[in-house]
């Protein structure tokens, strides 16, 4: 009976050669989440060598729209032609365009070059939850979201601090040559361990597809980038913008009825779990991305915080992240349950996004820090759980695509978040500075609403009291508006159908529909 048991212990642990693949997979993945927080550290002095501030913005822009558009066409190629190549061929763009990017010469090249990268980057997070989903059946994946979870916690802390460590002792360009090595030994080891089945893919690459989706979203990203800060919400461009993402976006949703290998199949919406997986993770984008921009600037302008480790301010919020998705993981492997974490992530995230938006110019560091931990707690519960539905939801011909679909929603959440959030933030600022400082606080305010602390220290007593309170305003705004929001994502979470995990054991006929397929084969197998 011991040796009974000593076996299935064994095969249940994951081999080696597993193991050392997910290496590799959290490596990039920490190339994806890493690169803008140190970039953005490192854009002072990029502006002060290579000039160009007017175009300053285009190189976070430039990054983010290649982004975002080619998310989807990554996960659809690794459906096309395997996971394998696809990915390595995504890590070796970013890597070229991380390389051209470091040798830029001027504003317009270093544009350019990021623009490459972002081709990269696209494929960078769809190919890691890919991957792991083609290795990993969805009971034991539960097993690794602590694992992923760290991964995004230490990149949002560690990449401010990164960054400006590297900037001050190698320069600017070593922002981009650090990706190098890290890329290389990421390539190394899945050439060398993973081994999965080639596919070819008898229909071709859906172009008309490609070229729809990528003007909608690259107009959406556009709107909620340019909205309120280039150009006013209501503006001749926006308008124009919105009319050519919403028209690209109908045409392509119905060219993918007629398409012979659409680049995002609608069928996967027929899950129900699927479709709500990838609402609440458009909400958790939103409010996530938000709660990043907002709760600094808040530290930093009201409670006096330096920015220095700006990083480490939002350490209450990450940890309790980290900690309650280590534990769902957890909890979600032994007993196969999930709808618990959505319904009591979302809950948790509504009350702590509210208790934030009741800070003052006299709330302690230690009560935001509280506060930050129970939107942390929520988001810990939602992070990982919404892609593992959403996969599990899903065949597994479609897998890249639902990663992509997931990872896509959850970005331009993010994009609508900073901008919509942002814009609130702004001109409740700036009205509470007119309000409280006059004709002075409007001038303060006039170029942004977002002052550093250079310029913060450098304001008469008066007007630094006068937006402090407006600070206090402006996030008392963002985040009400976040805890409203956070409440759509409670009511799909209640509607959200237990579906047994693949590879829980057995399933009754009924029960594996809902978009499952069969399980995947075992690890083992696969590598």
């Amino acid at each position: 009976m011991a040796d009974t048991k000593t076996a299935e212990t064994e095969a249940e642990k994951p081999p080696r050669s597993v193991r050392v693949v997910l290496l590799a997979l959290m490596i990039t993945m920490m190339l994806a989440m890493l690169d803008n927080m140190i970039v953005g550290t490192a854009m002072p002095t990029i502006v002060g060598d290579l000039g160009g501030l007017e175009h300053l913005a285009w190189v976070v822009t430039a990054y983010t729209l290649a982004t975002a558009a080619s998310t989807p066409i990554w996960g659809k190629l690794g459906d096309m032609y395997g996971r394998k190549g696809v990915f390595m061929a995504s890590i070796v763009l970013f890597l070229i365009g991380s390389a051209l990017s470091g040798m830029a010469q001027n504003m317009g090249e270093l544009i350019g070059f990021r623009a490459i990268q972002g081709l990269g980057a696209g494929g960078l997070m769809v190919g890691v939850m890919a991957i792991i989903g083609d290795l990993i059946p969805p009971r034991e994946r539960g097993k690794y979201q602590g694992m992923m979870a760290g991964v995004m916690a230490l990149a949002m802390i560690g990449g401010p601090l990164v960054g400006g460590t590297i900037t001050d002792n190698w320069g600017w360009r070593w922002s981009f040559y650090i990706n190098l090595p890290l890329g290389a030994v990421s390539l190394t080891l899945i050439s060398a361990v993973l081994h999965l089945p080639k596919k070819r893919a008898k229909a071709g690459i859906d172009y008309l597809g490609v070229v729809l989706l990528t003007v909608g979203i690259t107009s959406i990203v556009l709107v909620t980038t340019w909205g309120g800060t280039e150009y006013d919400w209501t503006s001749a461009r926006i308008m124009e913008l919105v009319g050519i993402g919403v028209a690209s976006l109908i045409g392509f949703v119905y060219w993918q009825t007629r398409a012979a290998e659409p680049i995002v199949p609608l069928h996967i919406f027929r899950s129900r779990n699927f479709t709500l997986m990838s609402l609440i993770g458009f909400i958790t984008g939103f409010v996530m991305f938000g709660a990043t921009l907002f709760l600094p600037l808040y530290q930093q302008s009201v409670q006096g915080a330096s920015a220095t480790n700006s990083g480490l301010l939002l350490l209450p919020m990450l940890g309790a992240m980290l900690v309650t998705s280590m534990v769902a993981g957890r909890v979600t492997t032994n007993s196969g349950k999930y709808k618990i974490f959505p319904v009591v992530g979302s809950v948790l995230m509504v009350v702590g996004l509210y208790l934030l938006s009741t800070m003052d110019t006299g709330t302690s560091r230690f009560t935001s820090g509280v506060f930050m931990a129970v939107v942390g707690l929520g988001m810990g519960c939602l992070m990982q759980i919404t892609m593992l539905v959403a996969q599990n939801s899903v065949e597994m011909r479609d897998m890249g695509v639902a990663s992509s679909s997931t990872t896509l929603f959850r970005t331009l959440g993010s994009s609508f978040g900073v901008a919509i959030m942002g814009a609130l933030f702004n001109n409740r600022v700036q009205d509470v500075m007119s309000q409280k400082a006059g004709a002075l606080g409007s001038k303060i305010t006039e170029q942004s609403a977002q002052l550093d602390a250079a310029s913060l220290a450098k304001l008469p007593a008066a007007a630094r009291e006068a937006y402090q309170h407006a600070v206090s305003a402006g996030t008392h705004s963002a985040f009400l508006l976040g805890s409203v929001v956070a409440v759509a994502a409670l009511v799909a979470a209640v509607f959200v159908k237990e579906v047994p995990l693949k590879g829980a054991g057995p399933q009754k006929a009924d029960e594996a529909t809902d978009g499952a397929a069969a399980a995947p084969p075992p690890m083992v197998d696969a590598v």
